[in-house]
């Protein structure tokens, strides 16, 4: 897991083999011939990283007559890859995680499965059949404790095996591990984003989702037979009838687990159901508890209303990873947390009385819980405005769009302000420098890199940093791309400074020449701004502020 995507990168260490299977065009002529390879990939180490590019070369004797060989196989101890744009993907891509991350990753996240499951159980559609449900083992006459655990415990199981079928059903349809490549997939987003949209509407009142009366008419009917398979059905059905309210957990877990392979899309929902039928257990073990549960009210229309607000929220986090793969900057950060501000105060609103919607009377006296509730929204939202101007929010910055326009941060001192980057422009960048009599900051940098990432996210922000940036003009050269210009700007930084590691930062005059340079990533705010007021005009600058 890289802390500066947010997300799992691939890696080896040591030396690397690899097989390739190759395919040779139908009129491929018979005869010696030579393999060309063009190989990319990018070593780092804690502080740089070398964007690196190697053809290599085989000789290779074609045999027209030969038989067909057969489909290609890793041999063993390999890895098998899928090859870009597979439909049907293979093995991982990229060596697992230590099995103690692993572990610790998959444990978070089927801790979270869970309790997203016992939440669901608060909502409208589940908390109702409590007492329904329960009533159905427990008040049948000559039925012994035994025989009534039994029961639940089928109807659990009937609840679980349907949420595990489809973590399954996501598993087997994309491929063991292709559910990994779901995660930064235009399409899947802009899927999800719909969904959830669609669910949120429908949370709060503007129609209702249904499954056809039919199907859950015979399911129930061939649950009343009783018997395992009448019980088993029961369950089924019960979790098929709560799906409207439970769907925009299900849709979030599946969602999650996107972003992570193996089979946990099935590992998540079967610790979500666990979740959600477990308390239809422990209450059928301990039916006195029922008397403690709160009665179905209002509050249950409240929960409703609450979590459309939550999960139209959530649809923008998978839209915003739609319009950040497009480039079509539409949800930048600023508009990304307006729309949070705005939906995470309305259930604030909402829940102290100030919002008229199902769920709140005028007349109904605001509890202490609720006022509380309303206030931590309130609370939640106000906070994320900072954000808007260029503050840092903390961990809420890795859900938010990044400032990529910016590197300063509106919060007082010598901070204040904005800073922009220009792109693969430094022919502009010197042009742009001689108008405004400034020298040029010239970052090389990749869109791999993790350590450019933490400079841009963590040392270009700082009040200080950010003070000394506005005195350049900025420019990003991109050396790990696949595009002509990425290759320029790597040759342009090998010819110049003998070295493609990546970040470098060169500050340019207006004739080009090199007034300084500082390589790598560091995390001592004092060295990198000692290089920036190598310029004379940036030292000036700063002996007239002090």
């Amino acid at each position: 897991f890289d802390e500066n995507f947010k997300q799992n990168v691939e890696a080896f260490e040591g030396d690397l083999t690899v097989h390739s299977a190759v395919e040779l065009a139908k009129d491929a002529p018979a005869g010696a011939t030579e393999l060309s390879v063009l190989v990319r990939y990018q070593a780092c180490t804690d502080k740089e990283c070398l964007p690196k590019k190697v053809t290599l070369t085989a000789p290779l004797a074609i045999d027209t007559s030969a038989a067909k060989p057969a489909a290609f196989a890793a041999p063993a101890g390999f890895t098998e890859f899928p090859p870009p744009g597979a439909s049907k993907p293979g093995a991982p891509a990229g060596t697992p995680a230590p099995a103690s991350q692993q572990s610790e990753g998959l444990a978070a996240f089927l801790l979270i499965a869970f309790g997203f499951g016992l939440a669901s159980v608060v909502t409208p559609c589940v908390f109702p059949m409590i007492p329904i449900t329960l009533s159905f083992f427990l008040n049948r006459p000559g039925v012994t404790r035994a025989e009534t655990m039994k029961q639940a415990g089928l109807f659990c199981l009937g609840i679980i095996v349907l949420f595990t079928g489809m973590g399954l059903a996501v598993t087997a349809i994309v491929g063991p591990f292709g559910v990994v490549q779901l995660g930064a997939n235009v399409w899947v987003n802009a899927f999800i984003t719909v969904v959830f949209i669609g669910f949120g509407l429908s949370l709060l009142g503007a129609y209702e989702i249904t499954l056809p009366s039919s199907m859950l008419t015979k399911l129930d009917q061939a649950s009343q037979q009783g018997g395992i398979f009448g019980t088993l059905l029961m369950g089924l059905t019960f979790a098929l009838t709560s799906f409207a309210c439970v769907g925009p957990f299900v849709g979030t877990l599946l969602a999650g687990s996107a972003t992570r392979g193996g089979i946990e899309p099935a590992l998540g929902m079967m610790s979500f159901a666990t979740g959600l039928a477990s308390p239809f257990f422990v209450l059928a073990m301990f039916p006195s508890y029922l008397k403690a549960l709160p009665r179905s009210g209002g509050w249950l229309a409240r929960v409703k209303v609450v979590l459309g607000f939550i999960i139209l929220a959530a649809a923008l986090k998978y839209l915003s990873s739609a319009d950040q793969v497009m480039q079509w900057n539409i949800l930048t950060r600023d508009r990304f947390l307006a729309a949070w501000v705005v939906l995470f105060a309305l259930p604030g609103l909402y829940l102290l009385g100030f919002l008229k919607m199902e769920g709140v009377k005028s007349d109904e006296t605001l509890t202490v819980s609720r006022t509380l509730a309303g206030a931590a929204f309130l609370i939640f939202a106000i906070s994320l405005l900072p954000g808007m101007f260029g503050a840092p929010l903390g961990e809420i910055d890795s859900w938010v769009p990044l400032a990529t326009e910016r590197a300063g941060i509106a919060g007082g001192g010598e901070g204040r302000g904005t800073v922009a980057w220009m792109k693969n422009d430094l022919d502009g960048a010197i042009a742009k420098a001689k108008a405004e009599n400034k020298q040029v900051l010239v970052a090389f940098t990749g869109y791999a890199c993790t350590n450019c990432h933490w400079m841009k996210a963590n040392m270009f922000p700082r009040p200080e940093i950010a003070a000394a940036l506005s005195n350049f003009v900025l420019v990003e050269l991109y050396t790990d791309g696949t595009d002509d210009t990425s290759e320029a700007n790597q040759k342009l930084q090998e010819t110049q400074f003998q070295t493609v590691s990546i970040p470098f930062y060169a500050i340019f005059d207006t004739d080009r020449k090199v007034v300084a340079t500082f390589a790598n990533l560091t995390r001592k705010a004092p060295d990198f701004l000692a290089f920036l007021r190598t310029s004379p005009a940036t030292q000036t600058t700063a002996a007239a502020r002090n």
